[in-house]
């Protein structure tokens, strides 16, 4: 952030600083150019300022996914027409007070085990306390089963899972940012995951996996996969089981997905 500063700064000075020359008679088609260009660039630095920035936080201390890296690729590559900025990390000391206030949302990004110590899992619950938002992707349901308050954050934890096979998800709230657009059913090949409880109840549950369209399911007819909620401090939480596969990453719609929750968890949409 404080480079942004700087940047806007000094991009108010190049401005200030053409529309001089242009005052003191310089030549006016070549100054106009460079107010102009000025001009465009301070919009643009003010653009990338307004974006939301977001911690993807991908400590594996149990089964790694080797789909991590096209997760983070497709992330950044997500930032400019998301409307917010990546910084991907698995150095759990990034889970300290001032760095945590750099961030509107923290991503556990197929996080597995237990990737925080207790001072660690402490910031983080005093920076949910005032309002930050968390977002889980697939495995973060495989993490910290041991800390309660992570554990009503997420929603429900990882139970078991059969064969990555195709599965139809049915979508159960079509206008919430992160299933707008997606058709239902939403036919996907993935790891589907059973939970050790069914969230709904103490969560909005967005999506559904139809048991019948694949095998190995045990929860029944109401498998939730994607859900919200709002966090203990006001800020917001949302979780998709989805994502095991590196094709995940490069499939529009999944991308649309996790675009459209991560815009939701900061409160922008």
């Amino acid at each position: 952030m404080r480079g942004m500063r700087r940047l806007g700064c000094f991009l108010v000075i190049a401005s200030l600083a053409a529309v001089a020359s242009c005052r003191s008679g310089g030549s006016g088609g070549g100054t106009d150019v460079v107010v102009m260009d000025a001009a465009a660039e301070a919009s643009a630095g003010e653009a990338a300022a307004a974006r939301f920035p977001v911690l993807l936080f991908s400590r594996t201390l149990g089964f790694r996914h080797d789909s991590i890296p096209a997760a983070i690729q497709a992330l950044t590559e997500l930032q400019e027409t998301g409307g917010f900025t990546v910084e991907a990390t698995e150095d759990p000391t990034a889970f300290n007070a001032d760095n945590l206030a750099r961030f509107r949302v923290v991503v556990f990004l197929m996080t597995t085990g237990d990737v925080l110590d207790d001072d660690q899992q402490a910031a983080f619950e005093v920076w949910i306390a005032a309002g930050g938002g968390y977002m889980g992707v697939h495995s973060a349901a495989d993490t910290e089963y041991g800390w309660p308050f992570y554990g009503a954050l997420m929603g429900a934890y990882f139970k078991q899972h059969p064969a990555i096979q195709m599965a139809n998800v049915n979508i159960e709230v079509a206008d919430h940012p992160a299933m707008a657009g997606l058709t239902s059913p939403w036919t996907r090949t993935d790891e589907w995951y059973d939970f050790q409880t069914n969230p709904r109840g103490a969560v909005t549950v967005l999506a559904t996996l139809d048991e019948s369209s694949y095998t190995g399911g045990t929860m029944g007819p109401d498998h939730p996969i994607v859900w919200a909620h709002a966090t203990s401090g006001g800020g917001r939480a949302l979780y998709t089981e989805m994502g095991h596969t590196q094709a995940s990453y490069s499939d529009p719609a999944f991308r649309q997905h996790l675009s459209g929750a991560l815009r939701w968890v900061a409160g922008v949409e």
